[in-house]
C-alpha cells in the first residue's frame, strides 16, 4: 500500500487498518525471511537436480532432508511441492511409446514362474526388457537386466537395432557379476519377444542353469519392475541429454546407470539406493504399490525340455 500511496504514513495506516508500527515491520521481516528461506531451498533443489534433473518430488524431498536439518530448515513434503509448483519446477511425465516386443515367432515361449513369487534376496529374480531412446542421432534401443529385489541394474547395452546380440551383451554383463553356482537359484523373467526366446539367448541362460520365466500377455503389469526402471532411466536421466553418436550414447547411459544404482533412492527399497539394497536381504519396506501377489516363499521350478 505504501508503494502505491507514498504520501500515506505508517501512523495513518495504524489508525485505518488497526495494526501497530511494530506489527507492520514484523510482517515485512517475515516476508523477507520467507523469501530468503525459499531461495536457500531452491538452491538446494538445483544442486540435487544437477545429477538427477528429473527426479520426482518424494525422492527429491528425501535427498534434501539432511541438508534441511544442517541448515535448520523446517519444511514438509507438501510445502516443498507447493514451492516447486510456484517456481514451475514440478516434473511432468512424457508419454511416448515405441513397439519393442515382437512375439509372433516360432520359438518356444516359457511359462510365467513368478506369479506368486516372494522376492526376499538379491539375485533371486532378474527382470529383462528393451526400451527405446530418441536422440539427435536417431532412435536407439537399451537392453536392461535388473535385479528385482534391489532394483539394481545388473547389465545394459545400447544399440541402434533390436538384434538379439545386444540383449545377450546386457545379460552377459549381468552374469559376470554372480558366481556360476549361484546362478542356478536365479530366475530370469522377460516378455516373450523374439530376442528373449531366441536359441542363442536361451543357450546363454542354459549355460548358467538359470531358470526361465516369461510373461503370458502384453500387459506391462506382468513385468512391472522392468517397465518402471525403463521409465526412470529415460524420464529422469536421458530425455534431456543431447546425443549425437553411439559412442556418446554409451557414455551418457553409463553415467545415468551409475547415478541410478549409487545415488537415487527407491520407494520400493525403503528409500535405499539400489547398491545399498543389493547388499542386504529380507523383506524390504515398499513405499509404493507392489504388483506381485505374495502368498508363498519362492521355489525354483525346473524348465523341462528346454530348447
Amino acid at each position: 500500500m505504501l508503494t502505491n500511496h507514498p504520501n500515506i504514513s505508517i501512523r495513518q495506516l495504524e489508525g485505518v487498518l488497526g495494526f501497530s508500527r511494530q506489527g507492520y515491520y514484523q510482517y515485512w521481516q517475515r516476508q523477507a525471511d520467507q523469501m530468503n528461506h525459499d531461495v536457500d531451498i531452491l538452491q538446494l533443489v538445483k544442486k540435487v537436480r544437477q545429477d538427477h534433473p528429473r527426479i520426482g518430488g518424494r525422492k527429491l524431498y528425501w535427498l534434501l532432508k539432511d541438508a534441511f536439518l544442517e541448515r535448520g530448515i523446517t519444511m514438509g513434503r507438501d510445502s516443498l511441492f507447493e514451492l516447486l509448483g510456484t517456481n514451475k519446477l514440478l516434473i511432468r511425465r512424457r508419454r511416448r511409446r515405441v513397439r519393442t516386443t515382437f512375439s509372433a515367432h516360432g520359438f518356444r515361449k516359457y511359462p510365467n514362474l513368478i506369479k506368486e513369487l516372494v522376492v526376499e534376496r538379491p539375485n533371486q529374480l532378474w527382470v529383462a526388457d528393451i526400451t527405446y531412446w530418441f536422440t539427435q542421432f536417431g532412435c536407439l534401443y537399451i537392453s536392461l537386466v535388473t535385479d528385482d529385489y534391489s532394483k539394481r541394474i545388473m547389465g545394459h547395452c545400447v544399440a541402434p537395432s533390436l538384434d538379439t546380440v545386444h540383449c545377450k551383451t546386457a545379460l552377459q554383463m549381468a552374469l559376470n557379476k554372480v558366481k556360476k553356482r549361484d546362478a542356478k537359484s536365479l530366475i530370469h523373467h522377460s516378455d516373450r519377444g523374439i530376442q528373449y526366446c531366441s536359441k542363442s539367448y536361451i543357450a546363454l541362460l542354459d549355460a548358467y542353469a538359470v531358470q526361465i520365466s516369461m510373461t503370458q500377455t502384453g500387459d506391462p503389469l506382468d513385468n512391472p519392475v522392468a517397465e518402471r526402471v525403463n521409465g526412470i532411466l529415460k524420464e529422469e536421466y536421458l530425455a534431456h541429454r543431447a546425443v549425437h553418436s553411439l559412442a556418446q550414447a554409451e557414455l551418457v547411459l553409463d553415467q545415468a546407470i551409475f547415478l541410478y544404482n549409487y545415488k537415487r533412492p527407491h520407494l520400493s527399497c525403503d528409500m535405499l539406493v539400489p547398491e545399498q539394497a543389493h547388499k542386504g536381504e529380507g523383506k524390504l519396506k515398499r513405499r509404493w504399490k507392489n504388483y506381485y501377489p505374495q502368498k508363498q516363499p519362492a521355489t525354483v521350478v525346473k524348465n523341462e525340455n528346454r530348447a
